[in-house]
């Protein structure tokens, strides 16, 4: 039974390794995007995966490291993300982030 539970233990370590290899390498490629994007539009969908992949390397990290600390993490950058998608997304519309009516 001991030695299932090792097994089991290793095969978390290395999985969630490769993962965490794999998610630095979309960060590299996302932060290229950022910079090469041809449009505003293409920018914002790259920041929009960063902040994704941000929350899958705070839930990666709780996993490696056993602990729930990184929880509150996770869904904090979730909510953070989400008023910055709706923020970048007026932008792009309107060109303004508040509009101020001057009546």
């Amino acid at each position: 039974m001991n030695g299932i539970v090792q097994v089991t233990q290793n095969i978390i370590e290395i999985a969630t390794q490769v993962s965490l290899m794999l998610i630095a390498v979309s960060l590299i490629l996302l932060l290229i995007r950022i910079v090469q994007g041809p449009t505003n539009a293409d920018r914002a969908v790259a920041l929009d995966a960063i902040g994704i992949n941000l929350v899958g390397l705070a839930a990666l990290l709780s996993i490696l490291l056993a602990t729930t600390k990184f929880n509150d993490v996770v869904l904090l950058i979730g909510i953070l993300l989400y008023i910055g998608t709706l923020v970048i997304a007026k932008y792009i519309e309107k060109g303004v982030i508040i509009d101020r009516d001057t009546d």
